[in-house]
């Protein structure tokens, strides 16, 4: 199972309308996943709950999170994150940080729609969080390609024993 290079990481955490999926601890203890936006730049990964998103709460008080960013097409690749989210900014503290939600949001909308939907939801508030990947368990996978063997779909430890590579 190959793993992205560095270029192949950033690129895919680069591209135009790949989400990600956050995964949290909810009050009862169960996981709670939902698809968000996120920004990716100079090794942190960064994404805004609204005041009033399901996993804000959740995260303020577990900042352990779980983070899954990959692509429906071929090669299939994923980014997989185990980390810490920190509160960069909290609530209220939009204009600090609003380039960054611009950029995210041209990122999925294009800087036109960046422009209107920033403009329309300014007075909703959100908090930025980050993980920073160089303190995070990251993993990451794609399909071969190319002139790769077909057989590294799967890593060794999910063959039989006896399997010829």
């Amino acid at each position: 199972m190959p793993k992205l290079s560095e270029a192949e990481q950033r690129a895919l955490l680069t591209e135009s309308g790949i989400v990600m999926r956050i995964g949290v601890i909810d009050e009862r203890g169960a996981p709670y996943v939902t698809p968000i936006w996120f920004w990716s730049e100079d090794g942190f990964i960064y994404f805004t709950p609204r005041q009033k998103s399901a996993w804000f709460e959740s995260l303020k008080r577990d900042p352990r999170v779980s983070l899954c960013i990959d692509e429906q097409a071929l090669p299939y690749r994923k980014v997989l994150v185990n980390g810490i989210a920190e509160l960069q900014f909290d609530v209220g503290n939009d204009a600090l940080w609003r380039p960054t939600y611009q950029k995210m949001a041209a990122k999925y909308v294009g800087a036109v729609g960046a422009e209107k939907y920033v403009s329309d939801t300014i007075d909703q508030p959100r908090a930025l969080f980050r993980v920073e990947m160089a303190k995070a368990v990251v993993s990451s996978w794609r399909m071969p390609v190319a002139d790769e063997p077909g057989m590294g779909i799967w890593a060794k430890r999910y063959f039989v024993p006896g399997t010829d590579f």
